[in-house]
């Protein structure tokens, strides 16, 4: 059986997830990680792969099938994407909601001008979640969806503050209000605001000398990250960073309440509770990065979302084994 040839580039813990995942999948061969770090600084999972610097990947146009992007969706993504689209058929999480369609457009021209295809903005959200937003209100016309995270560390937001100038390190929770959840679940409907939903939670390690009242309002005043939400901001020690927020827990759930026949209440709901949000993401980049290869070896090329892909280009089981077993 021949295997697809993966790439990682990027190497944080997405990265290290994605390492992880590809070695579960019986179809696919890690062939290189890509990263900006000197390869001699690196100290990878399991060393039966190369290392490799970013300005050396032009050399594996022709050996690697499918790269996966595992690089923040704040500066990385926008940038990586489009320009290593032009080489490699790729996928990659962008989970900033309000420009993914910006996102999608520039990947796309990319992707068809060189015969590739681009899968953006795949994990669990935007992504499985995506997919169940749209199936509930397909199913269920009538009604109200609502979207709760948490309680759990968000790696795009955690990124984001970390770019915050004056942070040497950081991390974000996402923290959802369970009076809402419960509303929702007993078949209301209510109206929400954002600082309803969910509140976020920052604990920032400071720079040396950093003015921390200009952190804390760069981050509260953060447009499409904090700028919408209750954002509290709590400066900490590098040691307590260390010790009480170095597990990545995440979840949430994709709420329905929605109206079937004469006025009878339906709930759908499709949740997650995950130990390792960037082992789980990245667990999703990889089947997707299946799917990549597969439509472009059938002659498609251009930008994929989630909503594009049908089941069976995701799983390594052929589709007549899927309708006997699954269906």
């Amino acid at each position: 059986m021949k295997k697809i040839k993966v790439g990682i580039v990027g190497y944080g813990n997405l990265g290290k997830g994605a390492q992880l995942a590809i070695r579960q999948q019986s179809d696919m061969e890690l062939v290189a990680i890509f990263s900006r770090r000197r390869p001699e600084d690196f100290n990878v999972l399991y060393r039966d792969v190369n290392v490799v610097h970013m300005d050396q990947i032009q050399h594996y146009k022709d050996k690697i099938d499918v790269l996966i992007l595992c690089g923040g969706s704040a500066v990385d993504l926008p940038e990586q994407t489009p320009a290593l689209t032009k080489m490699f058929n790729t996928v990659d999480s962008f989970d900033n909601h309000a420009n993914i369609p910006e996102h999608f457009a520039n990947v796309d021209k990319v992707a068809r001008n060189n015969g590739k295809v681009s899968i953006i903005s795949v994990g669990w959200d935007p992504g499985l979640f995506s997919l169940n937003r749209v199936m509930s209100e397909a199913v269920l016309p009538e009604g109200e969806t609502y979207t709760f995270w948490g309680k759990g560390l968000s790696q795009g937001h955690s990124d984001a503050l970390r770019r915050v100038e004056g942070v040497k390190d950081g991390v974000q929770y996402t923290i959802p209000s369970e009076e809402a959840i419960a509303r929702v679940r007993s078949g209301e409907t209510p109206t929400l605001t954002a600082p309803e939903r969910h509140e976020r939670v920052c604990y920032v390690v400071a720079e040396e000398e950093a003015d921390q009242a200009k952190i804390k309002a760069d981050i509260q005043t953060m447009p499409n990250y904090f700028a919408d939400y209750d954002t509290t901001v709590h400066f900490i020690s590098e040691e307590e960073l260390k010790e009480h927020h170095s597990a990545m827990p995440h979840g949430g759930f994709v709420i329905r309440s929605g109206q079937t026949g004469e006025e009878t209440t339906q709930i759908y709901e499709f949740s997650l509770t995950l130990n390792s949000n960037p082992q789980f993401t990245a667990s999703v980049l990889v089947a997707y990065a299946r799917a990549a290869y597969r439509l472009n070896e059938e002659g498609k090329s251009g930008a994929q979302t989630i909503y594009d892909i049908a089941p069976r280009y995701i799983s390594r089981l052929p589709i007549e084994e899927l309708r006997k077993n699954y269906l």
